[in-house]
């Protein structure tokens, strides 16, 4: 089941992230935690049981923003910039209190500079790996990162900047003037969910 789940967001590109990588808010100062890389197939049964909580997590964010933005897009693209600017942030820190972890999207073309990764994640978003990668912290702290392709209806906001419709790249210019997260075609890696589940569930 895990295996179907990550494959269906994989394979959708969880449009979500369509209207920018940067619509949820940036990670917060984070305490010095000594991270580690993990191999799925070596995962205790602990961090199997944390990489639960993490799909769950990525999957209850990528659900709600998924709902909001395409009901927005049927008023039109602008619409769903502007719901994205505004419900990601409560959406992602709705969902990390529900679920008990912290979550957010980033990417390496970012639209919203506060949307850089978490310093575990950083390495790895750099190189741009488009596989899941998990972490684990000194403390029995996990931590999953899960990529993100773009949908075809993403590209009213991320496609080449000359096929944008007029008012879309007018208000990502105003609210977005560091935009970088045009030029993309349908399939693309886009960004990451990125995840972190305490060491007590």
């Amino acid at each position: 089941m895990k295996s179907q789940t990550l494959l269906m967001w994989t394979k959708l590109g969880l449009g979500v992230f369509l209207l920018s990588s940067a619509c949820s808010r940036s990670p917060k100062a984070e305490p010095a935690i000594l991270w580690k890389s993990l191999a799925a197939a070596d995962l205790n049964a602990q961090q199997a049981a944390q990489q639960t909580k993490a799909e769950q997590a990525r999957d209850g964010l990528g659900k709600a923003l998924l709902a909001e933005l395409t009901a927005a897009l049927e008023q039109g693209a602008v619409h769903a910039i502007t719901v994205c600017s505004e419900r990601a942030p409560a959406l992602a820190e709705e969902k990390s209190k529900a679920f008990a972890v912290r979550v957010g999207r980033t990417s390496l073309s970012l639209r919203n500079p506060d949307n850089g990764a978490p310093e575990w994640a950083k390495q790895h978003v750099g190189a741009g790996q488009a596989a899941p990668a998990y972490f684990g912290g000194a403390g029995g702290e996990f931590a999953a990162l899960y990529p993100i392709r773009l949908m075809p209806q993403c590209l009213q906001c991320h496609g080449k900047v000359d096929d944008l419709a007029p008012e879309v790249r007018d208000v990502l210019a105003k609210n977005y003037p560091q935009d970088r997260a045009t030029g993309f075609a349908a399939g693309d890696l886009r960004g990451w969910f990125w995840v972190e589940v305490p060491a007590k569930l």
